[in-house]
């Protein structure tokens, strides 16, 4: 494996050909982003001659290419300083709850903190968010749900997530910019 700041790749070699799989500096949600597979140095010519076959390609190992990756200490360290952002933006969401009830502020940081999570691939952001806020799993579903009818989170049909809407993001900042005329 090799790292540096834009991300890491990962080396496999299959064959006559050796593939690169490419991930950016982050937390692992799922496969690389990019893959380049090249012709191996010293490789007999008849089979790069050949081109690639689907053979090659069947034998990529991702799953123990993620495994390898995950287990980075630089990327670990990544993993936690982000999941430490999402839980203190989590409690910050049930501070909000708590002291104003359902608001535009309360459901612009609820979405913007499960967007987060999903985006993450945490395989169940409901609870943790339930956890985060001080609220029961059924709530903070229901409060998702007004979130999108309110126009803060878009939907993506049969997935955790969606997009923040422009209604979201001036919500938040305009409560990020009165905090810091406070201070």
């Amino acid at each position: 494996m090799e790292a540096n700041e834009s991300g890491f790749e990962i080396t496999q070699k299959q064959g006559a050909w050796v593939i690169r799989m490419w991930w950016p500096t982050g937390p692992i949600t799922g496969g690389p982003q990019r893959i380049t597979v090249e012709a191996a140095e010293g490789s007999a010519g008849r089979d790069v001659a050949r081109g690639i076959s689907t053979t090659v390609l069947r034998r990529l190992d991702l799953a123990a290419a993620m495994k390898l990756a995950e287990k980075a200490p630089e990327l670990q360290q990544g993993m936690e300083e982000v999941t430490a952002k999402v839980e203190e933006a989590g409690s910050a969401a049930g501070l909000l709850l708590t002291n104003e009830g359902v608001s535009e502020p309360y459901l612009a940081m609820l979405a913007s903190t499960y967007k987060t999570m999903a985006d993450l691939g945490a395989p169940a952001p409901v609870p943790w968010l339930a956890r985060l806020i001080g609220r029961r799993p059924e709530t903070v579903k229901d409060h998702l749900k007004r979130a999108r009818r309110e126009g803060y989170l878009t939907t993506v049909a049969g997935k955790a997530g969606g997009e923040l809407t422009e209604k979201a993001t001036e919500v938040l900042a305009s409560f990020v910019n009165s905090d810091d005329d406070q201070d």
